[in-house]
């Protein structure tokens, strides 16, 4: 594999690929989380994909991230099924946004994801209770295709996989009960 010249290069690649970069050290895993960050910065304005940003969080994880076989990849994660202790988690519901509901522990996901050295920059929109195909809460407003900004991404997962069609991370986590994942895709 070629070496990585530029950080845009490191984004391009996948999940597994940047893990490799990074244990090359063709690129730190602080580097990587950085421009991870100022993709979504630049381009979430526009695809609402990433409700909340947890930059410094990751930043900081970053700094030690050393160990899983994706150590120091940055990922985002859906604001459904993947608690984060004492952070934001809403459902894509007004009222827990309204609330400032946190998160009371690590869901399992989380803790695997954790584990394979993943750092989660941020969070992602989804449906009220992910309890339609299209992700357009009422709570943070509809993610949108990056491809077509008049289209929806679909969902639940949309706000993951905008951020990952964007270009913003390789991984991004999602879930599928009733074609969460398959829509988007």
């Amino acid at each position: 594999m070629p070496s990585v010249a530029h950080m845009t290069d490191a984004l391009a690649l996948d999940g597994v690929g940047q893990a490799e970069a990074i244990r090359r050290g063709e690129v730190s895993a602080t580097e990587l989380v950085d421009a991870a960050i100022a993709a979504v910065e630049k381009v979430n304005p526009q695809i609402n994909a990433v409700i909340h940003k947890r930059y410094e969080r990751a930043r900081h994880e970053a700094a030690g991230a050393n160990s899983g076989p994706l150590a120091g990849v940055p990922i985002v994660a859906k604001d459904l099924l993947c608690q984060m202790d004492d952070e934001p988690y809403h459902l894509g519901t007004r009222v827990l946004k309204q609330l400032g509901y946190r998160a009371e522990g690590d869901s399992y996901v989380y803790t695997r994801l954790r584990g394979a050295g993943c750092i989660v920059i941020g969070r992602t929109n989804v449906p009220e209770f992910g309890s339609t195909i299209t992700t357009e809460p009422l709570a943070y407003g509809p993610a949108r295709n990056p491809w077509n900004l008049e289209h929806s991404t679909g969902g639940s997962s949309g706000g993951s996989a905008a951020a990952v069609a964007a270009g913003c991370v390789a991984i991004g986590h999602g879930n599928d009960g009733g074609g969460s994942i398959r829509v988007p895709a």
